[in-house]
């Protein structure tokens, strides 16, 4: 038969997650990511547990509250969705009420067109997070606060901020972390830690 599990992610922009939790109990497991929705997500914390369950066909169906909490990246979307779906486990988006697979077990065209455009909408909406943060950064150098490109690397302060770790660490400072949970948890070396830290 398998489990039913209940996939939620948060990041540093939307830490509450009371609205993706709707109805919890009916699912037998629920998996939760704190990050960035640019982060690929079996290459998260949690996704890398749920790909375990995949792989190992031990789940029968994944609930998301809606498609950006998968991704912000269209081919990462597509990506997963592919993944599932070859495997004949459907993925409900509960907010939009798309599912992947219908009752006959056959991938949902409409369904997936729909998911393409609001994967295609996340995507735009990543976009405008990254304009906001590289105007804040402006607005920073304008008053004086924000101390541009760190001794030692040659990458200007956005490209470097931009990486996916990086900003998954930067997240986690930002949160209350300290240096070396953030070095474990994203795998990054303490000196960049360090680094992100002295830029937030």
């Amino acid at each position: 038969m398998g489990i039913s599990v209940l996939y939620v992610r948060i990041s540093s922009l939307d830490g509450k997650t009371d609205r993706q939790r709707v109805n919890e109990k009916e699912f037998d497991r629920v998996i939760e990511d704190k990050c960035s929705g640019s982060v690929p997500i079996f290459e998260r914390e949690g996704g890398r547990q749920l790909k375990k369950w995949i792989d190992e066909g031990v789940i029968c169906s994944i609930s998301i509250w809606q498609i950006d909490r998968g991704g912000r990246d269209l081919r990462d979307i597509l990506n997963f969705i592919h993944y599932t779906t070859e495997r004949k486990i459907p993925i409900h988006f509960i907010s939009q009420g798309l599912k992947t697979i219908d009752e006959n077990g056959e991938e949902n065209p409409i369904s997936k067109m729909v998911i393409s455009i609001l994967g295609v909408v996340a995507e735009m909406e990543r976009k405008l997070i990254r304009e906001r943060q590289r105007e804040g950064i402006e607005l920073a150098k304008l008053k004086g606060k924000f101390l541009g490109r760190i001794k030692g690397t040659t990458e200007d302060p956005l490209t470097f901020l931009s990486k996916k770790r990086n900003k998954h660490a930067m997240d986690l400072l930002r949160k209350g972390y300290k240096n070396i949970e953030v070095s474990r948890i994203t795998g990054l070396h303490p000196q960049t830690v360090s680094k992100v830290k002295g830029m937030i």
